[in-house]
């Protein structure tokens, strides 16, 4: 009896002793609890999908999800409805030009070919002293020089054309000098290699059938009193102050040559002054570099 007396007495003390540290913490632990409880059921409301923020942020995102599908959906069924912009060709010119032409050639024969460049040497419309520069073109893709000896049926063979470089430069300077006509420029073809000295044989050898290969291109005619020249010997010469090797008819006019510009450089003409003026222009992409 005394026990159970003494035990409801501890568990009265207790209470008393609860009710009276409640009273006592003035903003001390029990309060601090209290608002911490106060913060956390806010972040609770402010995390729930039922929040208006919330609300907003997932109605956005369904929103450019729903954007984002009608996108695909036209990119995918009309793709086909879109323009495309043709782009053009990439190329490097060896020299400045004042003038740039592409011809796309995609099925055209070698005399086609021929005859197309062979008119723009007698048409070309830059002013006097300028370089109109000629680029091929096949598939929408400038020819190389490989691909170029192929279309002309060239006696090189590919061993020998693959050491030039594929880029190469068709080109028309106007002098001013024909009595013909003001329109008429003077053919160049301005090859890269890449040595040399292992250039310089198979320049010996092709010179015996350059002609052969380029006559249409310099409006040389295949008659009885030409035949001659096809067979006829090469002389050494200087042209420019450079290395030249030159044919020349009965009556010494050049009827085509090759000059060595420089350790890289290699030029196709019948015209002195087109030599001249290429080593200008080549020269002076040196310095600009």
């Amino acid at each position: 009896m005394e026990d159970s007396k003494l035990k409801n007495k501890n568990v009265e003390t207790f209470a008393e002793d609860m009710v009276k540290a409640i009273e006592n913490d003035r903003g001390g632990l029990i309060k601090k609890i209290i608002h911490e409880e106060e913060e956390h059921e806010a972040q609770k409301k402010n995390l729930s999908p039922e929040s208006a923020k919330n609300k907003t942020f997932l109605l956005i995102g369904f929103l450019l999800l729903f954007l984002a599908s009608i996108l695909f959906i036209f990119l995918f069924f009309f793709n086909k409805e879109i323009n495309t912009v043709s782009v053009a060709p990439l190329y490097s010119s060896i020299i400045f030009t004042d003038q740039t032409d592409f011809y796309a050639i995609d099925g055209f024969t070698e005399d086609k070919i021929v005859q197309t460049i062979f008119n723009r040497s007698n048409n070309t419309k830059v002013k006097i002293g300028g370089v109109n520069g000629i680029y091929l073109t096949e598939n929408k893709m400038v020819v190389s020089f490989n691909k170029f000896m192929t279309f002309i049926k060239g006696s090189l063979n590919k061993d020998q054309s693959n050491l030039f470089s594929n880029n190469f430069l068709i080109g028309i300077f106007k002098s001013g000098a024909s009595s013909v006509s003001p329109n008429i420029g003077d053919l160049f073809i301005l090859l890269k290699i890449r040595s040399f000295t292992d250039i310089f044989p198979v320049m010996k050898v092709w010179e015996n059938k350059m002609l052969y290969d380029f006559y249409g291109f310099f409006g040389v005619d295949l008659t009885p009193e030409t035949n001659y020249l096809f067979t006829k010997d090469w002389e050494e010469g200087i042209v420019s102050n450079k290395n030249a090797r030159i044919l020349k008819d009965n009556d010494g006019k050049i009827i085509l040559m090759y000059v060595y510009l420089d350790d890289n450089s290699i030029v196709i003409t019948d015209s002195e002054s087109a030599v001249n003026e290429v080593v200008l222009r080549l020269n002076s992409s040196k310095v600009k570099k």
